[in-house]
């Protein structure tokens, strides 16, 4: 990764050019950096940012129910946010409201509407279940405790440190467990009596993805959202039967925010918790766009809980 100068970009006719306040680093750009999700190069990197509308393309003059000139507006899932400008289609866009800023805006998008499909879609959790929750002090992790919390699920929680545990705590998590000390195998049987848990949402992959398919309850659900540690070996589709029926799924935000529509009521549910303060953000780190580097190599040292932001 390197600074470059690019022009500013002008926007197609259903596009805006959004002048960047902050953008999010999220896994998904290692990936991206990595070549594990293809993208032509060269390329920018980043797909999450908020910031103020500075140009629209001529099919958004006429209709400005969309977005215009001066909006405060927040995106994700869209390739360039590295930047201080981006152009973004119209119908990615959505307005940051009220009581929420671009800063926390900028890191709620990615992490807060995957936390929130998860909840509530993905395995839709109810009062009364158990949920285990892997890097629960992460980015979302934290906000996926404490959306789980707040319908009244019991939450295990897995992290690597003591300073971890603390955050995962008080982000209502019940129990939490040191991996890097005790096997989250073991301890999660014990928790529960043997009987195991409703779900387990797991964004760390290879190394945890075999026990915690152990620790469903027959017909339970292995939400595989992410692979921090490493893709998961393919399986042979008998070992769910063997393990109870259990229901295993490898979801992605795109799928979840596909329509206009679905991406406002998403994003709106968010930002919404965040204005109400029933989720709070914990924006660790803040880095210069020229700092990039050091933020990639944080983010993959696990050095890092809660969200990293870049300032153009």
């Amino acid at each position: 990764m390197e600074l470059v100068d690019l022009p500013v970009p002008q926007p197609k006719s259903n596009e805006a050019v959004v002048k960047i306040q902050a953008a999010g680093v999220n896994f998904i750009d290692v990936y991206n950096r990595e070549g594990r999700y293809k993208a032509p190069l060269p390329f920018v990197l980043g797909q999450e940012a908020a910031g103020v509308v500075s140009a629209v393309g001529s099919d958004l003059r006429e209709n400005v129910r969309d977005v215009a000139i001066g909006d405060r507006v927040a995106y994700t899932m869209t390739l360039g946010s590295y930047a201080e400008y981006a152009a973004v289609p119209a119908d990615r866009l959505v307005k940051i409201p009220t009581g929420v800023g671009e800063r926390e805006a900028a890191a709620a998008m990615l992490q807060g509407m995957t936390a929130h499909y998860l909840a509530y879609d993905t395995y839709p959790l109810k009062k009364g279940e158990t949920a285990l929750i892997h890097a629960a002090a992460g980015g979302v992790g934290l906000l996926l405790v404490q959306m789980a919390h707040n319908l009244g699920v019991r939450v295990i929680a897995t992290v690597s440190t003591e300073e971890k545990a603390k955050l995962a705590r008080a982000a209502g998590a019940d129990e939490v467990i040191l991996y890097t000390q005790t096997d989250f195998e073991a301890e999660t049987k014990r928790l529960t009596g043997g009987k195991g848990v409703d779900v387990v949402y797991d964004s760390v992959g290879k190394t945890t993805f075999d026990k915690g398919l152990n620790l469903l309850r027959p017909r339970g659900m292995m939400v595989l959202f992410g692979g921090s540690s490493g893709p998961v070996a393919p399986i042979d589709p008998l070992v769910l039967t063997q393990k109870g029926s259990i229901f295993l799924t490898r979801p992605s935000l795109g799928n979840y925010i596909a329509t206009a529509r679905e991406l406002q009521q998403r994003a709106g549910a968010v930002f919404g918790m965040i204005r109400d303060g029933k989720l709070k953000l914990r924006i660790e780190h803040v880095y210069p766009l020229a700092q990039v580097q050091q933020a990639h190599r944080d983010l993959e040292g696990r050095k890092t809980t809660g969200k990293l932001l870049l300032l153009p």
